[in-house]
């Protein structure tokens, strides 16, 4: 039976490279490159079709480039790519499975001890370990964040992270602390992070965050009042802005970019979706 084999290397992905110049993920019968005795194979959720899959990593680009070696199809070749970038080559099933096994390749090298008793972890289903020695059963733990565009009018806030890597804006954002719901997450970290008070809060969609283990739950909010007065340890930048006159935005993989181009294509208050009260009732 083929199966999908998902190859991790730090945080690349092994992509098969077609005849025609299209990529996707090794589909085959045996493992697409050798592997030592010591490799821990996961299996994962099948494919909606019912394609099993499997997933591992090796520990180098040099280690990888041998194991390689003599294992390609006629006519195909692999190549790494960053996970981010693979939206990009792959389809979107393919590239969220990816997410989903990078996840639990994360969750499985950093639990390789029970964290009572000290022993080694074993696995005991696709997504769970349990101690042989103490029966301490562990899952993967998910961190959830939320993220919310706030609305003006005819203007939007977007901010600049002091994290981010390039010149782009984004939304404003931040993890869900225990004991909160993710409505007050959003009043919070918008208090926090910009000083503004917002209202009408829209649920918009959830998005899988693989970066290395999250949850994004994306939002709409409308403004109430408030000057911005920006938390300077998370943001360099931020302003308010209309749709022909942004800045550079996020990638299109991301829920930060559905959300504006749902407003950019069809404008504030056209949705649906619930609508939630005030931060007060929470």
């Amino acid at each position: 039976m083929e199966s999908y084999f998902f190859i991790f290397c730090k945080n690349d992905i092994m992509l098969e490279k077609c005849p025609d110049g299209s990529f996707t993920i090794p589909l085959c019968e045996r493992t697409p490159i050798q592997t030592k005795a010591w490799t821990h194979i996961m299996n994962i959720t099948p494919m909606e079709d019912g394609t099993t899959v499997k997933t591992f990593h090796v520990e180098s680009p040099k280690e990888l480039e041998d194991l390689v070696k003599g294992q390609l199809k006629e006519g195909h070749s692999y190549e790494m790519c960053p996970l981010r970038k693979s939206f990009y080559k792959i389809s979107l099933q393919l590239y969220r499975k990816a997410g989903k096994c990078f996840e639990l390749l994360y969750w499985d090298q950093n639990t390789q001890f029970c964290g009572v008793c000290g022993s080694p972890m074993e696995m005991h289903t696709d997504i769970s370990k349990r101690c042989p020695n103490c029966g301490k059963e562990i899952w993967p733990e998910l961190g959830t964040a939320i993220i919310v565009l706030i609305h003006q009018y005819d203007k939007v806030l977007l901010v600049h992270g002091r994290n981010f890597k390039s010149d782009f804006y984004g939304l404003v954002s931040g993890f869900v602390e225990t004991g909160e719901t993710l409505e007050h997450a959003v009043h919070r970290e918008v208090m926090e992070e910009t000083g503004l008070t917002i209202t009408n809060l829209r649920y918009f969609g959830s998005q899988p965050w693989p970066y290395p283990c999250g949850l994004m739950v994306g939002y709409n909010a409308d403004y109430v009042s408030g000057d911005i007065r920006l938390q300077k340890e998370e943001l360099s930048r931020g302003n308010w802005f209309t749709k022909d006159a942004l800045p550079q935005i996020p990638e299109k993989l991301s829920i930060a970019r559905r959300i504006l181009d749902d407003w950019f294509e069809e404008g504030p208050g056209h949705t649906n979706e619930v609508i939630y009260p005030d931060e007060k009732n929470f």
